[in-house]
C-alpha cells in the first residue's frame, strides 16, 4: 500500500504515482463492487439522497419522451427509401423486439440495484472498474455530442414550423472555419433552460416532460391519421417508378433487417430511464413497467407512423431526409400547412428527448464521481433540490458551448455506437452475474461461452455484410446459426445458475440476453467506418484519462477506506453485509 498520501498532493507525489501505474492498474482495473456497496457506501458519497418521487407513469413518460424524438421523422424515410420499402413497418417491429430484450437486461439490474449509475454501475459490479469507466465515459460523451447536435436541429425544426429559413436564426462569422462558423443562440438558450429545469427538481422535470410528451403524441397521432386518411393502399405494393422493385418486400428479407438496424437507433433513449432508478418510489413494481412499457408503446407508435408514411407515398417517392414534412411541403391543394404542423411536433420531440438525455448524462457523471474515477465534486447532490446539481450544470454548460458554434452534422449512427456497445456489455453482464459467484463456481466456463458466442455472432455479421449473395452465403450463415444455437444450448445444459434475482429477473435465461448479444453485434455491424473511428478515438481518450488520473484517484480512495479491493470477484451479498450497509 502506498504510504505517500494523495497522488495529487504535489508534483513529486504524482511522479511516484505514475511510476507505480502498472501495479495500480493490476490492482484496481478489475476490482468490482457489490450492489450493497453501490446502494449504501457509494451512494452516501453524494451527501444528500436523491428524492424518491417517481412512479411507473413518470418512467413511461421519460421513456417515451427520450425515444420519440426527431429521429423517427428522419429514420423512417431513410429506412424505407434505401432498404425496406413498405416493409419498414416490420423493420420497426423487429427493432422494437431487440430493444425490449435489451430493456429486460437493464431491468433486472435496475430492480436489484436501484442506483443512478445505470450501465456504469451494472458493469462495475460484474466486470470491474476499468470496463465500467470505459463504457461510462463513452456514454457521457455520446450524450453530450448528440444533445448538442439535437439542440441545433431544434432551431431548424422550429424555423420550419413557422415557415422561415434556418439561416435567419443563426449568425455566420466568416473568419471561422466552415462547420464552426454558424453561431446558434437558440440552441444554447434551449440547453441552458433545460439545465435549469433538471437542476431544480426531478419531479418538476417529469411534469414538464409529461406535458411536452403529451403534446408531441398528439402531433404524432395527427400525422398518423392524416397519412391513413390521405394515403392509398396501393402504395404498399406499387412503386412510383415501374422500373424499381415492387411488392411489400421490394428488397427482400435482407432489406427488412438492414432497415431494422437503421431504425433501431430511434429506440436508444430508454437507457436514460435506468439512470433514474434511485429516484423511483417502488423499484420492484415501477421499473419493469416503466422501462418495458415505454418500449412497447413506442414500438406501436413507430409501426403506425411507418404504415402511415408507406400508405401516403410509394416507397421510392419518399424523401429520405424529411419524409413526413416533404410529403406535404410541395402540396398546392391546401395541405401545405401540415408540413408546418409536423415541424411543431418534431420540435416538441426534440425538447423531450433533450430533457431525458440531459437527466441521464448528469446521473452517469454523478455516479462516476461517487466511484472517485472523476473528481468527487461531480457526485454532490444538493440538499434542497435533491438533484446532482454540479454534474447537471457542468455538462449542461459543456453541451451549450459545443452547440453554440459547432455544426455537428453527424449521422444518427455516428453517435450511437457507444450506446450499442453498452447494450452488448450489459447483456453479457447479466449472464455473468447469474452464473458466476466466487467460491462456488468457476468463471471460465461462463467467460468461454460469452467469448465463443460473441465470435460466432461476429462471423455471422461479417458474412451477412460482406459475403456475395448466393447459395454459399446461405450455407455459411446457416452453419453459423447452428453453431451459435449449439453453443448456447450446451451452456444451458452444462452450467447451472449460481444466483437468481430476488424480485425480478430476465425470463428464459440465458436465451433472451444471448439473443440480445447477437442482435447488438448484428446492428453494430451495420454501422459505417467513421462510427468506429469515433468510438476508437474516444475510447483511447478514456483509457488515457483512466491511466493518468482515474486509477490513481481510485487507488487513493482504496487506501483511505472509501473503496474496497475485490479484484475480479463477485462476492455473495450475505445478511451480514446487508446489515453493515444499513449502519453506514
Amino acid at each position: 500500500m502506498d504510504t505517500y498520501g494523495s497522488s495529487f498532493s504535489s508534483f513529486r507525489a504524482y511522479a511516484r504515482a505514475l511510476a507505480q501505474t502498472p501495479n495500480r492498474l493490476a490492482r484496481r482495473s478489475g476490482s468490482v463492487s457489490t450492489s450493497c456497496e453501490e446502494m449504501s457506501r457509494v451512494r452516501a458519497r453524494s451527501g444528500s439522497d436523491m428524492q424518491k418521487s417517481l412512479r411507473w407513469c413518470d418512467l413511461v413518460g421519460f421513456g417515451i419522451g427520450g425515444m420519440v424524438g426527431a429521429g423517427v421523422f428522419v429514420t423512417t424515410g431513410r429506412a424505407s427509401r434505401l432498404y425496406a420499402g413498405p416493409a419498414v413497418v416490420l423493420s420497426y417491429a423487429i427493432a422494437g423486439l431487440c430493444a425490449l430484450l435489451s430493456a429486460f437486461c437493464y431491468t433486472e439490474f435496475a430492480v436489484d440495484m436501484p442506483v443512478a449509475g445505470g450501465a456504469f454501475s451494472y458493469l462495475r459490479v460484474t466486470f470491474g472498474e476499468f470496463a465500467a469507466f470505459l463504457t461510462g465515459a463513452n456514454l457521457v460523451m455520446d450524450y453530450v455530442l448528440s444533445n448538442a447536435a439535437v439542440s441545433r436541429s431544434f432551431t431548424a425544426y422550429l424555423a420550419t414550423a413557422i415557415g422561415e429559413s434556418t439561416d435567419k436564426w443563426r449568425i455566420t462569422i466568416h473568419g471561422l472555419p466552415k462547420g464552426f462558423n454558424e453561431i446558434d443562440i437558440v440552441a444554447v438558450t434551449v440547453v441552458l433552460i433545460i439545465t435549469v429545469i433538471i437542476c431544480y427538481s426531478t419531479r418538476e422535470s417529469s411534469m414538464v416532460n409529461m406535458v411536452l410528451t403529451a403534446v408531441h403524441i398528439l402531433f404524432i397521432a395527427f400525422v398518423i391519421l392524416v397519412g391513413f386518411w390521405r394515403g392509398d393502399w396501393k402504395n404498399f405494393t406499387e412503386p412510383a417508378d415501374p422500373k424499381h422493385p415492387s411488392g411489400f418486400f421490394p428488397y427482400g428479407a435482407s432489406g427488412v433487417f438492414n432497415g431494422a438496424a437503421m431504425v433501431y437507433l430511434s429506440y436508444i433513449g430508454y437507457d436514460a430511464v435506468s439512470t433514474m432508478a434511485e429516484e423511483v418510489r417502488n423499484p420492484v413494481k415501477d421499473i419493469p413497467i416503466g422501462v418495458s412499457g415505454s418500449v412497447i408503446l413506442v414500438t406501436i407508435l413507430y409501426c403506425l407512423m411507418a404504415a402511415s408514411m408507406s400508405k401516403l407515398l410509394p416507397y421510392d417517392a419518399i424523401d429520405a431526409e424529411a419524409p413526413f414534412s416533404a410529403a406535404f411541403s410541395g402540396k398546392s391543394d391546401g395541405w401545405k400547412w401540415v408540413s408546418n404542423v409536423i415541424g411543431v411536433g418534431a420540435s416538441m420531440g426534440i425538447l423531450t428527448s433533450l430533457l431525458v438525455a440531459m437527466l441521464g448524462q448528469a446521473r452517469y457523471m454523478c455516479v462516476i464521481g461517487r466511484s472517485k474515477l472523476v473528481p468527487a465534486w461531480f457526485a454532490r447532490v444538493h440538499p434542497k433540490t435533491s438533484t446532482p446539481v454540479n454534474a447537471s450544470a457542468f455538462l449542461g454548460i459543456f453541451t451549450a458551448a459545443i452547440a453554440l458554434f459547432t455544426d455537428l452534422n453527424v449521422l444518427l449512427n455516428l453517435v450511437s455506437i457507444g450506446t450499442l456497445f453498452v447494450f452488448y456489455m450489459v447483456a453479457n453482464a447479466v449472464i455473468y452475474r447469474r452464473y458466476v459467484a466466487v467460491g462456488t463456481t468457476n468463471p471460465w466456463s461462463t467467460l468461454s461461452f460469452l467469448c465463443s458466442f460473441t465470435l460466432t455472432s461476429i462471423m455471422f455479421t461479417l458474412l451477412w455484410q460482406f459475403a456475395p449473395p448466393g447459395k454459399p452465403k446461405g450455407f455459411m450463415l446457416g452453419a453459423c446459426a447452428v453453431i451459435a444455437i449449439a453453443i448456447l444450448q450446451m451452456f444451458h445444459w452444462m452450467v447451472p445458475q449460481a444466483r437468481k434475482p430476488e424480485f425480478w429477473g430476465v425470463p428464459l435465461m440465458p436465451w433472451i440476453p444471448s439473443v440480445s448479444i447477437f442482435l447488438n453485434i448484428f446492428l453494430l455491424g451495420s454501422l459505417d467506418g467513421p462510427s468506429y473511428v469515433r468510438f476508437g478515438f474516444f475510447s483511447g481518450l478514456a483509457v488515457l484519462v483512466y491511466v493518468f488520473y482515474s486509477v490513481h484517484a481510485s487507488f487513493d480512495a482504496e487506501g483511505d477506506g472509501f473503496l474496497s479491493h475485490r479484484n475480479g470477484e463477485i462476492l455473495k451479498e450475505t445478511g451480514d453485509s446487508e446489515d453493515h450497509s444499513l449502519k453506514v
